[in-house]
């Protein structure tokens, strides 16, 4: 079960909610790529606004539309459970890049709501922390220079 602490459209209505730039590519595109398969003309790559969830959603959401934009296919199924108690069967994508401040990170994401979330593991991977009082992100001051992944 994935948990989601709170409605996605709830989320996106808070006032101080921090919201950043990221860029999403599809990780199959890239590494046809890499592999001289794929035209690097025809890698997929979103970039839009996001929402940085560090109340609780666990993983990163994507709309619909955006899952369709970056060709994933969707792998698996899982249940999203929202904080009124609310269960949701959603599909699970195929690995995506999510670059973040100059950071990035591959991971599946949950097909949800109609904005790009970002949750917890993303956020813990990237060793990046919320700065809720400047609505931001920042390094983790441990490690300002690069992620350091806790074992």
């Amino acid at each position: 079960m994935i948990n989601l602490d709170r409605d996605l459209t709830q989320a996106s209505k808070n006032m101080g909610a921090v919201r950043v730039k990221v860029k999403l590519t599809n990780a199959i595109d890239e590494a046809l790529v890499s592999r001289g398969v794929l035209n690097p003309n025809l890698l997929r790559v979103y970039e839009a606004e996001a929402l940085i969830d560090d109340s609780g959603a666990v993983r990163t959401a994507l709309p619909a539309d955006v899952v369709e934009q970056l060709g994933l296919r969707i792998r698996s199924q899982a249940i999203a459970k929202y904080a009124d108690g609310r269960q949701e069967t959603v599909g699970l994508t195929g690995p995506i890049i999510i670059e973040l401040e100059g950071r990035e990170t591959i991971e599946a994401a949950m097909v949800l709501g109609d904005m790009v979330l970002i949750g917890q593991t993303v956020l813990e991977t990237l060793d990046l922390l919320v700065d809720c009082k400047n609505q931001r992100l920042i390094p983790n001051p441990e490690n300002p220079e690069r992620p350091v992944l806790r074992v």
